[in-house]
């Protein structure tokens, strides 16, 4: 049976925590927009900041989607699976802000992620609750976790911020969504942190 929380208690705050994935659900406000779904990893890049608010490191990649969608309309719903251990699945749905290089929230927000933090971050994701639910799991099932995939920090890690803002610059849907929203501000700012 499903549960509604009115916070992020700490049961829920372990199982968000000790998840090595989870994924973000974005749509823009237009009904032939394209819906966004991503799965999102790395070990340390999602801080449970209290217990109505969250934020993730947004690194560069694909696109800028989830971007465009909560600059738009800030509607986000995150997701959990269990995939070991008793079955739960928990989603958050909220109201995200991206907040970029240049915001002066910016450093102490990328410093919650400690070494998780790396060159091709590009925003914080922040989200503010507003339902917070979990259901049973079922029919999720069990997968074996083997490790992290190093490949994204690896790639990015060879690159100069310099090198990196000019990924963002040729890359086609980083600028702007598929369905043509403002995304990530480009050029992008520099690092200063």
């Amino acid at each position: 049976m499903g549960k509604l929380h009115a916070r992020i208690d700490d049961r829920l705050r372990r199982f968000i925590e000790e998840q090595p994935v989870f994924f973000t659900a974005t749509a823009p406000l237009a009904g032939d927009g394209h819906v966004n779904l991503s799965p999102k990893g790395r070990a340390g890049t999602l801080v449970v900041i209290d217990d109505q608010t969250l934020a993730y490191l947004d690194f560069g990649g694909s696109g800028a989607e989830t971007i465009a969608h909560v600059r738009e309309n800030g509607r986000i719903t995150l997701m959990w699976c269990a995939f070991s251990g008793p079955p739960n699945i928990v989603r958050i749905h909220g109201e995200g802000e991206a907040v970029f290089r240049d915001d002066p929230r910016w450093a102490g927000l990328v410093a919650l992620f400690g070494d998780a933090d790396g060159p091709a971050a590009r925003a914080v994701i922040v989200v503010r609750a507003r339902r917070i639910t979990d259901v049973c799991g079922y029919a999720v099932p069990f997968m074996e976790y083997q490790g992290e995939r190093t490949l994204h920090a690896e790639y990015f890690g060879r690159k100069t911020d310099d090198e990196f803002a000019a990924y963002c610059e040729k890359k086609d849907f980083i600028a702007t969504s598929v369905d043509g929203l403002p995304a990530l501000p480009l050029p992008l700012p520099p690092r200063t942190v």
